[in-house]
């Protein structure tokens, strides 16, 4: 992993979706499960260059 790995690793996390964010301390295991899972092909998909750049058409909605 390079210096420049853990940016790229914080950019993914802070741009992955609202629900994997928070179902991380969901009370519920099964979605848990499936928010780390989401995380996780986030982050190797930001680690590979895969990722798809988000819609500039695409509203952002204030949480």
């Amino acid at each position: 992993m390079t210096p420049d790995s853990s940016t790229v690793i914080a950019t993914a996390l802070l741009t992955s979706s609202g629900f994997a964010r928070v179902a991380l301390t969901a009370p519920n295991e099964r979605l848990r499960e499936a928010a780390a899972a989401e995380l996780a092909h986030k982050i190797i998909a930001a680690l590979e260059g895969s990722e798809k750049p988000s819609d500039p058409r695409q509203m952002t909605l204030p949480l």
